[in-house]
């Protein structure tokens, strides 16, 4: 085969979804999935954006809001916020805390919804304007990554829920107070009623309490990036063999199959989207309302 013709070729599967699979960094050197010293503009630029359509979003619907018959936009917002209030009742009893609380989950189901969403534009939308956008300036196309659905990012995961640590930790020392959250720390969940027997359990209990937050903080993150990183690749594979099928006559059968797998997945991936933001959001929820309970 000439040189010409190995470089003029198409991609191989394989390059198809490494290509489709890196991110738009600082290095441009391939990630390890928990090396945290890259930064992936392009998961912070999407990520921001949804969070700020998301916030548009909702400010809308109040400013708009109307004591009559509300509108399809009003009803729908009406219906969600409905849904979460519901939900933070029935977790988190203080009433004070839920005034910051159930806004904080609304916002994160909202959130995470846009960018759970961005897996249902056609996989190759984005990437193929960013690489005529490189192209347009004298760039290598080839160097062009771009990956559009931030909760597949699992650094955008993670950063989700220590964000939700983080709010968990506030509301165990405004609840049980410095001293107190930190005395829980050390004498549960094995209570013990002698000095004695505290002193000996306290480096045990003091390690399973780390070992709890971290495993609830972790879990929380890795649910999300598991589920939409595992969509994402479902939409690689089912684009991979639509263009088998579009590449030759022999393979029309699986062009016709990529149309009919894709719409199906689609349709399909509408649930996993909303049950992963609800998810994300009741743990929220959940962990939050056990922050004011104590062991």
């Amino acid at each position: 085969m000439s040189a010409d013709a190995v470089a003029n070729h198409g991609p191989t599967a394989g390059e198809y979804i490494n290509h489709h699979l890196r991110h738009l960094q600082n290095h441009h050197t391939p990630q390890s999935i928990a090396d945290f010293s890259y930064i992936n503009y392009d998961s912070l630029f999407w990520s921001v954006t949804l969070g700020l359509l998301a916030v548009f979003m909702l400010w809308r619907a109040a400013s708009k809001a109307t004591s009559g018959v509300p509108g399809r936009f009003q009803a729908a917002i009406e219906m969600i916020v409905e849904l979460v209030d519901t939900q933070a009742k029935g977790i988190v009893h203080n009433a004070t805390s839920r005034k910051a609380v159930a806004p904080a989950a609304l916002t994160v189901f909202v959130w995470i919804f846009f960018m759970n969403a961005m897996d249902l534009l056609p996989l190759d939308l984005l990437p193929t304007l960013w690489e005529k956008a490189y192209a347009a300036q004298g760039l290598d196309p080839h160097h062009a990554y771009m990956r559009s659905v931030p909760s597949a990012d699992l650094s955008i995961t993670l950063g989700l829920s220590i964000s939700v640590l983080l709010i968990c930790l506030y509301y165990n020392i405004k609840i049980k107070g410095l001293f107190g959250w930190i005395k829980e720390l050390f004498t549960a969940p094995f209570h013990a009623h002698s000095p004695v027997g505290i002193i000996l359990l306290a480096p045990a209990n003091f390690g399973l309490n780390l070992i709890e937050f971290g495993a609830k903080t972790i879990s929380h993150g890795m649910r999300l990036w598991g589920n939409m990183y595992a969509g994402e690749l479902v939409f690689m594979l089912i684009a991979l063999m639509g263009a088998v099928g579009f590449s030759s006559l022999g393979g029309i059968g699986l062009w016709i199959g990529h149309v009919i797998a894709g719409t199906a997945w689609a349709i399909f991936h509408i649930l996993i989207i909303t049950l992963q933001a609800f998810i994300f959001m009741m743990l929220t929820l959940v962990y939050i309302g056990q922050a004011h309970e104590g062991h």
